[in-house]
């Protein structure tokens, strides 16, 4: 099947509700930006029906320029001191009882905006204590500071993308590293074992098989339990070409590999993005905890 006519598969309808109504007039009111929004994510209709969204923080102007992402590339301004409770106050007022909170690449800072994730972190926590957060971070150029800054905030999941294999890191993510990442995945199961860590994959770009798996055990071997596999779609024709189409019943196959891996859990389809159903994933990873440290009887 050629990869410049998408399969039928890959068809998503958009549905206008009326919680899709009232997010979008947060997100407009609290001059927010959503990646739903930023990225063309193909489930911005059904996640936002159901009133969750993954909010991008420190602006729209990432300072990178990754061959994936549409997320647009330029000089950042300064981060917004108030965005942090703007984020929290959208949260509380949608009742969000699971929030994600992303960012644009911030190499023009010295912590990459570190500091701007603990804030929002802990404004969410004051405003809707019953939300539960995960962070979808960068890898903040290798800084363990910045890693610890974030962690220290307490995320309940703590998220970075390895979006594909090693032999595609340069064309996908120019400034990025596989090595680093997977680091930085291994560093925060250590510093704080309790907090799952997450990844996501990105298949169409070109990887082989025998590519996949091996980085499938190369993320579980440091340590992450959870995991989001998903079709690349290209956002434009100035952005890396779809190579192929996966078929939904090869991401199931990528999904019972990686389950017999040892991951608490996997979401692998050709819509799954990073944050879909991040609650769900979540859940999977407290069971796992639950299930390997039972509490001990009472006397």
């Amino acid at each position: 099947m050629s990869a410049q006519g998408r399969p039928s598969w890959m068809r998503v309808r958009y549905q206008q509700t009326p919680e899709l109504e009232q997010l979008l007039e947060l997100v407009k009111t609290e001059k927010l930006h959503t990646v739903c929004q930023s990225a063309a994510c193909p489930n911005l209709g059904e996640c936002w029906a159901h009133g969750t969204a993954t909010f991008m923080i420190a602006g729209n102007q990432c300072t990178r320029a990754c061959g994936f992402c549409d997320v647009a590339t330029g000089r950042p301004g300064p981060l917004d001191p108030g965005e942090p409770a703007r984020v929290a106050h959208a949260i509380a007022e949608l009742g969000l009882r699971f929030a994600v909170v992303t960012a644009v690449a911030r190499d023009d800072l010295a912590d990459g905006g570190a500091a701007h994730f603990a804030r929002t972190i802990a404004a969410i926590r004051e405003r809707a204590p019953g939300c539960r957060v995960e962070v979808l971070i960068p890898d903040f150029k290798g800084s363990e500071a910045a890693l610890r800054a974030v962690l220290d905030a307490s995320p309940d999941v703590l998220n970075h993308n390895l979006e594909t294999v090693e032999r595609l890191q340069r064309p996908v993510r120019k400034a990025g590293r596989y090595d680093r990442s997977l680091e930085l995945l291994a560093r925060a199961a250590r510093l704080r074992p309790e907090i799952p860590t997450k990844t996501g994959l990105m298949l169409g770009l070109g990887e082989t098989a025998d590519e996949i798996r091996t980085t499938l055990r190369d993320v579980r071997a440091h340590g992450c339990r959870l995991l989001t596999i998903g079709q690349y779609l290209a956002p434009s024709p100035k952005h890396l070409p779809v190579e192929r189409w996966v078929t939904p019943e090869e991401f199931d196959a990528w999904a019972a590999e990686a389950r017999a891996l040892g991951f608490a859990e996997v979401f692998s389809g050709p819509l799954v993005r990073s944050s879909y159903r991040a609650e769900k994933l979540a859940k999977a990873a407290e069971s796992e905890a639950v299930a390997l440290n039972p509490e001990p009887p009472s006397v």
